[in-house]
């Protein structure tokens, strides 16, 4: 039976890529009782990725904040700059074990066709990347890296040529080349085993900010905060400390101030199958597949991962949406004051985080998953200032 969260997940696929879903299971728990795969996986995350990231304290956002003390997890400083590798990795490994020579991948703000493109170089396996039209012109520094890498960047022309449409057309892909082909999916969605495998390679953030929050500031923060689109950082982030006290906050993306729903699918839609998995999605009244509108590509999704379903309906997570108007004031906030460039992404978080210390006292510790930084989005952020 395939893996649920609560009653969100499953696996809705044809039946040509069920065998593929469960060579898939089997190779990845196969690979985790295996020292020798996991050996290699932790040099590969020292070596390659330059993990583990630091955990840094933003004095001076804090003070912005005029309440709790913010802490930054360094994902920006993952090679690549973002957090995408360390799932990357993982599925690049469990190909290699499953013979597969090829990989495929999705993305939207690019940010994962380059960890894929990185990964696919690192390991000898041929690169395709499916992204949208609408992505790839406003993320074109991410297209000429995964260029660079070697890999084959396959524009996507239909519907709303974003990052859902990016997947359609992998899943196609996918069932048609699925013997010599693995699909190297970025976030915690999809068909099980997909958002069970992405939040085990994810969680060596949350594992990293449980032993370093101990050692910074003595003991767990009150709460922990990182941006949703599909919601890898954030599962990533939470699921090593959903059976803690820690607060959990998602930070989903509003869209422009005027918008009815923007990309906030927990926020703003209701129970769907999208991409093989029932979770929460962006649906019109007749059960269509509404569209989104975000500056930031990378949460420009009309769906989440299930286990955030369940930590929503569970109410052991927290979900707000940001408008792009307050994640831009986000951005500028954080490169004034500590000197980092943020990826759009994350700036949402950042803005939440900042209004979450203005209403908690300065004994009160927030850490905020900087998932990615901001070298891609500078001409958006550019754009959006003149």
């Amino acid at each position: 039976m395939p893996r649920r969260f609560g009653r969100f997940g499953g696996a809705y696929v044809p039946e040509t890529l069920v065998p593929a879903l469960q060579e898939l299971e089997a190779a990845w728990r196969s690979a985790r009782r295996d020292p020798a795969w996991r050996a290699e996986l932790r040099r590969l995350q020292t070596t390659l990725a330059g993990r583990p990231t630091p955990l840094y304290h933003a004095r001076r956002l804090s003070r912005r904040g005029r309440g709790a003390e913010i802490w930054l997890k360094r994902e920006d400083l993952v090679h690549g700059g973002a957090h995408k590798l360390n799932n990357a990795l993982g599925q690049g490994l469990l190909a290699v074990r499953m013979g597969k020579p090829r990989l495929i991948a999705e993305t939207g703000a690019g940010q994962h066709g380059v960890a894929t493109a990185m990964v696919g170089a690192a390991l000898g396996l041929a690169t395709e990347v499916y992204m949208g039209e609408v992505d790839m012109a406003r993320q074109r520094p991410n297209v000429e890296r995964m260029r660079l890498l070697g890999a084959k960047v396959v524009p996507v022309r239909s519907g709303t040529r974003t990052l859902k449409d990016a997947i359609n057309c992998a899943l196609r892909d996918w069932i048609e080349n699925v013997r010599t082909t693995h699909y190297l999916l970025g976030s915690a969605v999809g068909p099980h085993p997909f958002p069970t495998i992405v939040a085990d390679f994810q969680s060596v953030i949350g594992r990293e900010i449980r032993r370093q929050s101990v050692r910074s500031f003595g003991r767990l923060p009150d709460l922990a905060v990182a941006c949703v689109g599909g919601g890898s950082n954030a599962i990533g982030t939470f699921h090593p400390l959903r059976r803690t006290s820690v607060e959990l906050l998602g930070v989903e993306a509003a869209g422009p101030r005027g918008s009815r729903r923007g990309a906030a699918s927990l926020t703003y839609g209701s129970p769907g199958v999208l991409h093989g998995s029932f979770s929460y999605v962006l649906q019109t009244a007749d059960g269509q597949i509404a569209g989104t509108q975000s500056v930031s590509a990378g949460l420009d999704y009309a769906g989440v991962g299930p286990e955030h379903a369940e930590l929503k309906e569970s109410g052991r997570a927290r979900y707000v949406a940001v408008h792009d108007e307050d994640a831009l004031a986000a951005f500028h906030w954080l490169a004034e004051d500590e000197g980092i460039l943020p990826a759009l992404e994350p700036a949402h978080a950042i803005y939440a985080a900042v209004r979450e210390a203005r209403r908690r006292g300065p004994r009160a510790r927030i850490v905020v998953t900087l998932s990615g930084r901001g070298d891609k989005d500078l001409e958006v952020v550019l754009g959006a200032a003149r």
